[in-house]
């Protein structure tokens, strides 16, 4: 395994590959290697311990200098933190208006000459000497590096594979990485269930030959086509098709070619991007080998009327012929899942059409099957839905409103029906002996769907929920760098980090941000214009004061004042602190990082974290929200995070208890106890945690 192979290894499982020696034990230098990575909030565990000893000291150096980057960059240590105000948070609460006033009108004066004459360097900061800081005397929990084997990292390549829901950019890295540097015909799955990740693979692959039988549809091979001009392979956003080569245009049409009968209707889902391929592809040249291929590409182009599944549905449901809807939507199980509602409202005959479906819900995918079942579970209560758009910004649609009421009886018996598909489904599966499931699974959602997941420390399904660590304050940081300087401009990027607090009621109270530093016994560490070299800024909220303002919800929010979105930028990420004694220790000090999450989504606003300082929780969010107009801060979007926020704190998705209850129920013997347990689902610790996401994606959504 090399370098890169071993930081990814070390950022997806915090597990590493280090070979055994036969030296005699250097517990000195072992000793301070552990004690450096203390400072990082990483201990070691006993047996890669162990193992390092049995290495000569040169091996133990160059094995830390190795993981060392990767850990730094994890934790956001890689980079230097110089915040306008260096003695945050006591220079803040100490400073006069005065000096604040003229602190921020010379910075604002300074980055106006910046963009007269597209210079960053212009922007002017206050010059203050750094005090020395009391030493850190606070106790926060290390992440512990476990010691690690090539077969356990090729698993991570498998499970990916097999994972029943797309990956995010992350793990799409580790599938592309193993494509292009290892020999991975014995490491492939029997299925790959998810089609966005079997394109990311083909396209990568320089013999996929193997995997060609794979792509059973159009769109299989439209996507195969997106990823090899590095599109988004979701569909959600259109591709600009690179020029192709021979033999890349023989290979797709082939593949095409090998389609099934339903080629050309499936063309027609994505007509447009299938005529822009096709211009790339020019089947024509291949008309006697691909005649199939052509002849859908002519109807394509010719525009001819062309019966289609979702058309011969649509025409059933106006008419409300409930016999000829279901004869057509039993041929295809999984549209009938997803329109089993829209059928149970508008045809004559529900009861039929529930039993109709029961009869097929076998040939369901489980993770449509699972979200069914926690839709009817909830339907006829449910006054607001949720959903998350596909594509690779991570974006959120509220429908308010309930749906027309279904009658109980037969709601009750789709939900016990489908659960009953589910359980005999994974009573297939191996035994888990006596099983023990955490109380606080409750609190995580299933994680369906990571594709525009934020690459970050621990990355859980957007929703779920931890109990906030000891302490008063949570301090919000972000760390941000220009763009490379352009010819039309100066590449001058201002990143502002804000706070904004709610009450139960999602009424907006107050926010901490570049034009309100000092809220009560809330800090903001000043306002960076422009960051030719990186700059950061850092927000702490007492969370007694928080309650004493009649505030109880508060919205971590990073936005992009200049307008870039924060994918153009070199670098962007954010992160929150937890701190007991705020004046103590470095601003940043990584022992105390909670979590640091990469922001590089295709927007200009970010929300990370949702905290709930009554209840003392903090929720998992990493959504994008629209910039609102020229001026992009806290105040303008107030409206949008305070929805954000209402939905996320009582997101109604389903929850690893369900689903883990559910395999309990199918393989095993629930136990209180879990001592006595064979098999443990727990939120941190167990046999399956809640960030073992790819494992419960490709072992437990299969």
């Amino acid at each position: 395994m090399n370098s890169v192979g071993q930081s990814l290894f070390l950022q997806k499982s915090l597990k590493v590959v280090v070979p055994i020696g036969n030296n005699e034990p250097s517990l000195r230098r072992v000793s301070t290697v552990a004690r450096n990575l203390q400072s990082l909030g990483f201990g070691l565990s006993s047996a890669l311990l162990a193992r390092l000893s049995s290495l000569s000291e040169e091996s133990v150096v160059e094995w830390y200098e190795e993981v060392v980057p990767t850990l730094k960059k994890m934790v956001g240590s890689h980079r230097t933190f110089m915040p306008m105000y260096p003695n945050f948070p006591k220079q803040v609460m100490s400073a006069s208006e005065a000096e604040v006033f003229f602190n921020a009108m010379t910075d604002y004066y300074g980055f106006m000459l910046s963009d007269m004459h597209n210079d960053p360097t212009l922007v002017v900061l206050p010059n203050y000497e750094k005090e020395l800081r009391p030493f850190l005397n606070e106790l926060h929990e290390l992440r512990w590096i476990e010691l690690g084997t090539e077969e356990e990292f090729d698993r991570v390549f498998t499970r990916l594979l097999a994972s029943n829901g797309s990956l995010s950019a992350t793990d799409k890295e580790i599938v592309q990485w193993f494509a292009v540097n290892r020999d991975v015909g014995n490491l492939l799955p029997q299925v790959i269930p998810q089609k966005e990740t079997l394109a990311c693979l083909v396209a990568k692959l320089s013999d996929p030959a193997c995997l060609v039988p794979l792509l059973k549809t159009a769109t299989d091979v439209l996507r195969v086509a997106v990823a090899m001009s590095d599109g988004d392979v979701s569909l959600a956003e259109p591709t600009k098709f690179r020029n192709l080569t021979k033999k890349e245009r023989r290979f797709l049409l082939e593949c095409l070619e090998n389609c099934g009968s339903s080629m050309t209707e499936d063309m027609l889902r994505w007509k447009g991007r299938w005529i822009r391929l096709g211009e790339r592809l020019h089947p024509g040249d291949y008309k006697s080998r691909f005649p199939r291929s052509l002849a859908a590409f002519d109807v394509l182009r010719s525009g001819y009327p062309y019966a289609t599944f979702n058309s011969l549905i649509e025409a059933a449901f106006i008419a409300k012929k409930s016999d000829q809807a279901l004869d057509i939507l039993i041929q295809r199980p999984g549209d009938f899942a997803r329109r089993l509602d829209h059928a149970l409202r508008t045809l004559d005959k529900p009861d039929e059409v529930a039993t109709v479906f029961l009869k097929i819900a076998s040939k369901v995918s489980t993770p449509v099957l699972l979200q069914l079942w926690h839709h009817f579970s909830t339907r006829n209560d449910a006054a607001i839905r949720a959903f998350f758009p596909k594509g690779n910004a991570a974006k959120l649609q509220v429908k308010e409103g309930r749906l027309p009421r279904l009658q109980t009886e037969l709601v009750q018996h789709l939900v016990n029906g489908i659960r009953d598909v589910l359980v005999e489904r994974f009573r297939r599966l191996p035994s888990l002996g006596k099983v023990h499931i955490g109380k606080n699974l409750k609190e995580q959602i299933v994680p369906f769907s990571q594709r525009s997941a934020s690459r970050a420390i621990q990355t859980v399904a957007r929703g779920s929920s931890f109990d906030l660590p000891i302490g008063q304050t949570i301090r919000f940081f972000c760390w941000w760098k220009n763009l490379e300087k352009q010819d039309s401009g100066d590449g001058r990027v201002d990143i502002d980090l804000s706070a904004s607090m709610f009450d139960s009621d999602w009424q907006y109270v107050a926010d901490v941000s570049y034009y309100n530093l000092r809220q009560g016994r809330c800090y903001h560490s000043g306002d960076i214009t422009s960051a030719p070299n990186g700059a950061c800024e850092f927000i702490d909220m007492d969370l007694p004061f928080v309650l004493e303002s009649n505030a109880r919800y508060i919205v971590m929010s990073i936005m992009c004042f200049t307008g870039q979105s924060f994918l153009a930028l070199p670098e962007c990420f954010g992160g929150w602190m937890m701190r007991q004694r705020p004046e103590s220790g470095e601003i940043f000090d990584p022992r105390t990082v909670k979590d640091k999450v990469d922001i590089t989504g295709s927007t200009r606003t970010c929300v990370p974290v949702i905290v709930d300082v009554q209840d003392r929780k903090v929720y998992w969010a990493d959504l994008a929200l629209k910039g609102r107009g020229q001026i992009n801060n806290a105040a303008r979007n107030s409206v949008g995070m305070s929805q954000i926020g209402k939905v996320m704190v009582a997101l109604n998705k389903p929850s690893l208890f369900d689903l883990f209850l559910m395999h309990a129920e199918g393989r095993g013997t629930l136990v209180d106890d879990e001592a006595q347990a064979d098999t443990i689902f727990d939120v941190f610790s167990g046999t399956v945690t809640a960030f073992d996401t790819d494992k419960i994606l490709s072992e437990f959504l299969a």
